[in-house]
């Protein structure tokens, strides 16, 4: 069918393991998250709010994985329109789109797909989540 497309997306089996891997790593370092993976389509795969992490950052947490569908971090993103005053009046009264710290797109080795965030942590903690929690074949993008 030439109007049909194969698309790759991360599966909710790998989603979960690299949930479960970024909380082990938050335990081991002593901090409380909420961890969420999007899938391709900005649709929630897996999440787990340790006990302990705040309430408020649950939408937080999903906000910024979404955000991460443009394809770079959240902190990026944020120095990319803070630059310009029209796009960050704008860009952050879209709904779903968080311009702080905190998202990180995953790569696929050939196609993008998923988004991992880790909320609640912060710099050096957070740093250290995103480089622990991913799993092969999936890896995380500064």
């Amino acid at each position: 069918m030439a109007n049909v497309i194969k698309k790759r997306s991360i599966s909710s089996e790998l989603a979960q393991k690299m949930v479960d891997e970024a909380v082990a790593k938050a335990r081991e370092i002593g901090v409380s998250e909420n961890v969420a993976i999007l899938d391709d389509g900005g649709n929630l795969k897996a999440f787990s709010r340790m006990d302990g992490a705040p309430i408020l950052s649950i939408e937080m947490a999903q906000n910024k994985a979404y955000t991460a569908l443009f394809g770079v971090s959240t902190q990026d993103f944020f120095n990319f329109i803070q630059g310009d005053p029209s796009l960050l009046a704008g860009i952050p009264t879209l709904a779903r789109v968080a311009a702080w710290g905190g998202g990180f797109p995953l790569r696929w080795t050939e196609k993008l797909s998923g988004r991992l965030v880790e909320r609640g942590a912060h710099g050096a903690e957070r740093r250290r989540l995103r480089e622990s929690s991913p799993s092969a074949p999936i890896r995380c993008v500064p």
